[in-house]
């Protein structure tokens, strides 16, 4: 049995090397994330991709990239994501993108 609700998911782009304070920039995210009571947040990391710059980061074995893509991923009610926003003005994220979402929660009870 499942809830459907509607919700904003919230994905932060990074580089792996970005940092908040000499720490990676996706941990200060989540922290915050975390204290400002949001239903949860997960990092990614990317094998290979381009932003800005145009340069093609990637783990394959010929390239000895740095920089491989992270991606930070919020989902909950439009309200506390958007509250959540200015958080982000003084980390230095380059792309956050806001899509609305149709979120199911599972509670675990069988239908009978």
């Amino acid at each position: 049995m499942h809830t459907t609700e509607r919700a904003l998911r919230l994905t932060i782009f990074l580089g792996e090397d970005d940092r908040w304070q000499h720490k990676p920039l996706h941990h200060e995210i989540v922290q915050r994330a975390h204290e400002a009571g949001l239903a949860g947040a997960t990092v990614l990391r990317g094998c290979e991709g381009f932003g800005g710059t145009g340069l093609v980061h990637t783990t394959r074995l010929l390239s000895l990239s740095e920089e491989l893509p992270v991606v930070v991923i919020i989902v909950d009610a439009e309200e506390r994501v958007r509250g959540f926003l200015p958080q982000l003005d003084d980390l230095g994220a380059t792309m956050v993108v806001l899509d609305e979402v149709e979120a199911l929660r599972y509670t675990g009870e069988q239908v009978t």
